[in-house]
């Protein structure tokens, strides 16, 4: 199933410049790790998603003309919620986001932006 997903976590779209933080915006009653939990529905465009700098998509309009101009053509993100997420944890009757869930940029191509950090770390203190 993967690790759940939580404020904190980075994602990356394999068209972008650089790994951009997930916002997570609680909605409902907030469910924590050890930070705010993320579901399938964390995908709206610089809300949750932020651009990642450059957009270098073979599909989007923008990035080619660019490109044949010998220029970049700045990320923005249009994206669809994340899939598969967990279907048997569900945060206020919405799949929980995991590791494994790839999120699609209407811009980019079907699935090109993964989670590569969760955002849950493990810190042993040994004394």
């Amino acid at each position: 199933m993967g690790e759940l997903v939580v404020m904190g976590a980075q994602m990356m779209c394999e068209f972008g410049a650089a790994p951009m933080p997930l916002a997570v915006i609680p909605e409902g009653a907030m469910v924590t790790a050890t930070t705010t939990a993320a579901t399938i529905t964390e995908c709206e465009p610089f809300t949750n998603i932020p651009p990642f700098g450059i957009c270098n998509s073979p599909t989007n309009p923008a990035a080619v003309a660019a490109k044949a101009a010998g220029a970049t053509a700045p990320c923005t993100p249009v994206t669809v919620p994340w899939i598969p997420g967990a279907p048997t944890v569900l945060i206020n009757g919405v799949p929980a986001l995991t590791s494994e869930s790839r999120c699609t940029c209407t811009l980019g191509m079907p699935e090109c932006i993964s989670i590569v950090q969760p955002g849950q770390f493990i810190v042993s203190i040994s004394g």
